[in-house]
């Protein structure tokens, strides 16, 4: 019989545990911490002792109203769920610190991946991480977990999330070179059309704000305040950062006006020789550089009305958060008229190059897609086609469980929801 032990944990214990724990993430953090108990969420860092190591770990809160109270484990707790006897030790424990607490029910969303699929949701191999964790949620289940399912669609906490392996990428080209083609001419496209990525000061988060709100109403989703973000990077300092792409509107149009120059020089030297001699080579010449002289024409026009808005136009903005063994890209928008200059693109391909591959870090976390594959028309077709250009893979993970705390009050609970769905 092993020897466990439940213990609280510093702030700074916990957050060695978790950024050494295989499925250790920014969720169970005390930065985490720190931001819910700042929206007023009781707070406390639990762990397993077994001889005088910390073998599992949980953020463990406690939201209380007037109408319930419960507990709450977002992307944890940090456990190996194939390992049945301290499973079934850390939820038996947990379970009760829960029933001290007051609470009718707890929940936990467990970051461990059930399987993980290829760039376009097919099955991999099992020696490849394709073999579904079903041990594991057996084991929950028996402890008296309800499972709400291996669900799809968008949810607070992501059951589908897109990554990408950086191993073995040391440099900005090889970064570059791994994406599809598709994306390597955007990112480059971004580069040349004067669009450049920095990172905004806790007191420039309001730029970032609006770009979210903006892309918040249009793609009708929840719009979390600026409040919220200067919260969140109060509580994550340096881990959190909020970077924005701007368009440098006058490096833009210089370069314009450089290459509109070089092709109008073409065009006027392949119409003098046509002029002189015409031949069906020279006139296909002229008609080519032709179109592209108007093209570059057109877009100096719309450079100029672009120009009306700002020397510097910010175009999208995300926020990366950055853990010990990965990079997550949490929150993002964009300016839909700025569009054209590819600067979500370049916001991601930056962040990679300098979270990632500079810090040695070979996981960067494109975090939430809906698990639709084969639907065109689904909601989040977009979203996962643009992370799929740069050449990543899914984690599906178990999904979100609930274990009845105290089953009169739990009951309670259920059945006020089910009436207020009505």
């Amino acid at each position: 019989m092993r020897a466990f032990s439940l213990v609280t944990l510093s702030p700074e214990a916990f957050d060695d545990f978790s950024a050494h724990h295989a499925d250790g993430n920014f969720q169970q953090t005390s930065a985490a911490g720190r931001l819910r108990a700042g929206q007023g969420t009781e707070v406390e860092y639990l762990g397993v002792q077994e001889n005088g190591k910390i073998v599992a770990g949980a953020l463990f809160e406690t939201h209380r109203s007037r109408l319930s109270t419960f507990s709450v484990v977002h992307d944890g707790p940090l456990c190996d769920y194939h390992d049945h006897e301290l499973t079934e030790y850390f939820m038996a424990q947990l379970k009760q610190h829960a029933k001290a607490k007051g609470s009718a029910q707890m929940e936990i969303v467990p970051e461990m991946p059930y399987r993980l699929h290829d760039s376009r949701g097919g099955e991999l191999p099992a020696d490849q991480g394709g073999a579904p964790a079903d041990d594991a949620v057996e084991t929950l289940k028996n402890l008296g977990f309800i499972h709400d399912g291996f669900t799809i669609g968008y949810t607070a906490v992501p059951r589908w999330r897109y990554l990408k392996d950086l191993t073995g990428i040391t440099d900005e080209k090889s970064l570059l070179k791994s994406y599809d083609k598709r994306t390597q001419w955007s990112v480059k496209r971004a580069a040349s059309m004067g669009v450049h990525v920095c990172e905004l000061g806790e007191d420039e988060l309001q730029v970032f704000a609006d770009i979210e709100q903006a892309t918040a109403e249009r793609r009708n989703f929840e719009y979390r305040g600026e409040a919220y973000f200067r919260k969140f990077k109060q509580a994550y300092g340096s881990k959190a950062h909020f970077m924005v792409a701007q368009i440098h509107i006058g490096e833009y149009i210089a370069d314009m006006e450089s290459k509109r120059d070089v092709l109008r020089k073409k065009v006027d030297t392949l119409q003098a020789k046509y002029d002189e001699h015409p031949t069906t080579k020279t006139g296909r010449q002229l008609g080519e550089e032709s179109r592209n002289l108007a093209a570059a024409e057109k877009r100096l026009a719309e450079a100029a009305e672009y120009a009306k808005d700002g020397d510097v136009l910010p175009a999208a903005a995300s926020l990366f958060v950055e853990h010990a063994r990965e990079t997550v890209y949490l929150f993002s928008g964009s300016v839909e008229k700025y569009k054209p200059f590819y600067a979500s693109a370049l916001i991601q391909h930056d962040a990679m190059l300098h979270l990632c591959v500079e810090r040695g870090v070979a996981r960067y976390n494109f975090y939430g897609i809906d698990g639709v594959f084969d639907d065109p028309n689904s909601e989040g077709r977009g979203v996962l086609e643009f992370k799929q250009g740069f050449n990543g893979y899914v984690e599906e993970l178990m999904g979100s469980f609930v274990l009845p705390v105290r089953p009169l009050a739990f009951k309670l609970k259920t059945s006020v929801r089910k009436l207020l769905r009505r």
